[in-house]
């Protein structure tokens, strides 16, 4: 049987639209981010936008020596991700897209600073130029949040094999999914949608598919024309 998949509540400034343009996905690595990502563009046709994984030039560094590239990799991920969010709303389709410009500044680059992979300066800096980006920025329409334990994503990442990610610690993931609880639990800029996904297999499973397809539409329905 599948876990209750717990809605959250929207916030009470949100202004209602007439036209769903923003979804996105958030989570820990390994989570199921990309793959809900794609099953749901598929489902409501709606075009997705994929972290940029396979092209970016700092990935595969960063992993192999975290100090020496972590502050490149994360400007990269903030500048890839404010041109996706200005592509999203000039443009007339439905976006879904896989992760956000916040978890960056509330999960990934804090994180590097706490344990000391990256410079107060960079930090600052870095953070001061997200500050900067997210004002001129609208927060998804909806945010979807994949809530997934430690031994879930370990299982993910082994899974999918991707070599740059072999030397991510268990301490690492830790470390990153007690920050984005934090996070989901401040979250005020919009609509949010949280899924436990641990006993979840909605890659293979249709009944798991259907059961988000329909969580999804019931925060979507009366907000928004998803047609």
């Amino acid at each position: 049987m599948c876990p209750a998949i717990e809605p959250a509540g929207m916030s009470e400034n949100l202004n209602h639209q007439t036209k769903l343009r923003h979804v996105a996905v958030s989570g820990n690595i390994g989570a199921g981010k990309t793959t809900l990502s794609t099953l749901l563009s598929e489902h409501y046709n709606w075009e997705v936008h994929y972290e940029d994984t396979s092209t970016n030039p700092y990935l595969s560094d960063f992993y192999n020596d975290m100090q020496r590239w972590s502050f490149n990799l994360q400007i990269y991920f903030l500048n890839s991700r404010y041109q996706q969010i200005l592509d999203i709303r000039k443009g007339d389709k439905t976006v879904i897209q896989d992760r956000t410009i916040y978890e960056d500044a509330n999960i990934f680059a804090p994180n590097l600073h706490e344990i000391g992979l990256m410079e107060k300066r960079d930090f600052d800096n870095y953070y001061d130029l997200f500050k900067t980006m997210s004002a001129q920025v609208n927060a998804p329409d909806l945010l979807i949040y994949l809530k997934a334990s430690i031994p879930t994503l370990v299982k993910h990442i082994d899974k999918r094999g991707r070599d740059y990610e072999g030397s991510i610690s268990l301490d690492y993931l830790k470390r990153l999914n007690a920050k984005y609880e934090e996070w989901i639990e401040t979250y005020q800029e919009g609509p949010l949608l949280i899924i436990p996904v641990d006993d979840l297999d909605f890659k293979n499973s249709p009944e798991d598919l259907g059961n988000i397809i329909e969580m999804v539409d019931g925060e979507l329905h009366g907000l928004f024309n998803v047609g």
